[in-house]
């Protein structure tokens, strides 16, 4: 008799996160199918991950992300990406594939990489969601917001509205810069984000996309397309999904939306 190890044997995938997250790995194991696995690289940059040059044709990888692939090169992976959905919506339109190119020549022609919101728009094309309400974490401050509604434009989505996660009165006052090294990672509630974005959900919207790789959702998935009757998409959800793909993966996920079940 064999327990149970989690041996990546179909798959391994590699996963760049915040330095200071404990969500993207434990909604990734949570989600994962039998016989893969995923290994995490932390990186304490500040977003966007890779700089551009003055001209925007070239970006440079910062120093955690050049090191983590590095390590990465020699594991034997089927897939690496970005779990940083701030890097892409700060990086702006282009920076997405000139980052995937950087940490290619690092790891080698044969491992795909991806970044967050590659697999949000691969998610949201497979669900035919053109118009998402868009679900953002409390610690995105305005300028956040709006440089992310600009991308997702950019991109050719025209979100159906945008809600941003309200913590409850204990975090009200904090500014958003301080939610996260005051603890507020670490004391998410996901029901009253359920009720959040049920309630505020408007109905020319065709599906629901909440971002962040450190924001606790993939918990309410189920729940929300059940009640919205519409697809709910979420950032780890749609990472893990795209990258058994790009492993070529096969697996039915149940208990975490349509997206993983199919």
């Amino acid at each position: 008799m064999t327990a149970r190890d989690n041996w990546g044997w179909k798959a391994r995938i590699g996963m760049f996160i915040v330095s200071s997250e404990a969500v993207p790995e434990a909604e990734w194991w949570a989600m994962m199918p039998p016989h893969v696995s995923v290994h995490a690289a932390r990186v304490t940059a500040p977003a966007p991950w890779a700089a551009w040059d003055t001209a925007r044709t070239h970006v440079t990888l910062s120093e955690d992300l050049e090191r983590g692939a590095k390590q990465f090169a020699s594991m034997r992976l089927s897939a690496v990406v970005l779990g940083h959905s701030s890097s892409s919506l700060v990086g702006g339109k282009g920076w997405d594939e000139a980052v995937v190119q950087g940490v290619s020549e690092i790891l080698g022609p044969d491992i795909p990489v991806t970044t967050n919101a590659l697999d949000c728009f691969a998610a949201l094309k497979a669900s035919d969601i053109k118009n998402p309400f868009l679900v953002l974490p409390p610690w995105f401050n305005d300028a956040t917001l709006a440089v992310g509604l600009g991308y997702f434009r950019d991109h050719g989505i025209e979100p159906a509205g945008m809600l941003r996660y309200d913590p409850g009165p204990g975090w009200r006052d904090v500014p958003t810069g301080d939610m996260y090294p005051m603890g507020l990672g670490f004391e998410q509630q996901i029901e009253p984000l359920y009720n959040q974005i049920k309630a505020a959900c408007p109905d020319d919207a065709d599906g629901v996309l909440i971002l962040g790789t450190g924001f606790r959702c993939v918990g309410i998935i189920e729940a929300l397309e059940e009640d919205l009757q519409r697809p709910v998409i979420s950032a780890n959800q749609a990472s893990l999904w795209h990258c058994l793909r790009l492993a070529d993966v096969q697996a039915q996920v149940q208990g975490y939306g349509n997206l993983l079940a199919y």
